[in-house]
């Protein structure tokens, strides 16, 4: 499986990659801001999309939109510091599989992951 990580903070992308290396997911890619992740995704079709809400030049909102227009089934698990509601709710409104609030630890990362994949 294919996982396109993206968030501006290195420190997340590479706690990421390693929560998830022993899912068995293919780094499709890694990007710090959404511009670069559309990018990427359009070229990889990843199955799975970790996506930051706060980056610069497009925001996680922005960018979640524009991926479900390229593949409308995109598993995409919107991550936030920001803990409020709202927020989780208007994620999953517009076609996010999945809200997981930072700081988190690998083990909720994987919980979550294999909510969405329905492992």
């Amino acid at each position: 499986m294919k996982l396109l990580i993206v968030d501006d903070s290195l420190m997340m992308r590479k706690m990421v990659e390693r929560a998830l290396a022993e899912k068995n997911f293919t780094i499709a890619g890694t990007a710090q801001n959404g511009e670069e992740a559309l990018e990427i995704f359009a070229k990889t079709l990843p199955d799975l999309v970790t996506l930051d809400i706060s980056m610069p030049k497009m925001d996680g909102l922005s960018c979640l939109m524009e991926m479900l227009k390229i593949k409308g089934d995109a598993k995409i698990l919107m991550v936030s510091s920001q803990s409020d509601t709202a927020i989780a709710k208007e994620t999953l409104a517009r076609g996010a599989a999945g809200f997981i609030t930072k700081p988190f630890s690998a083990a909720d990362l994987i919980k979550k992951v294999n909510e969405i994949l329905g492992a």
